[in-house]
């Protein structure tokens, strides 16, 4: 059983940074694509920030440069590192993992932490 868990979101003021974490468990991040996604009510989800098996990382462009991706396989842990905050970063954050990279959607997914920018 397969369980994503974030933690980190607040409200912070412009400007300000935050650091986003996700823990996995009952699933091996070695190897995995995972991303980062954000959804305002009333819009789509919309990735910000996805790392692959090798390491690289893409980002959205609304976010680039501000916003880090990372992961550390022996702690189990997903972050978003998110600087320079802006109001219009302010969403429900989601962490989401492909079971196997070539599949070509997230099944799973973590409930969402509230990020405020004031």
């Amino acid at each position: 059983h397969v369980q994503l868990v974030e933690s980190g979101g607040e409200t912070v003021q412009a400007g300000g940074s935050l650091r986003l974490s996700c823990v996995a468990s009952g699933y091996n991040m070695e190897g995995k694509c995972m991303a980062w996604f954000r959804q305002i009510p009333g819009k789509e989800r919309e990735q910000v920030a996805y790392i692959v098996t090798d390491g690289t990382t893409t980002y959205a462009d609304s976010v680039q440069g501000r916003f880090t991706i990372w992961k550390d396989v022996g702690l189990k842990t997903l972050y978003l590192q998110m600087n320079n905050l802006k109001p219009e970063d302010t969403a429900m954050y989601y962490c989401a993992a492909r079971f196997i990279c070539r599949e070509d959607f997230f099944r799973y997914w973590g409930q969402g932490t509230q990020v405020t920018v004031s």
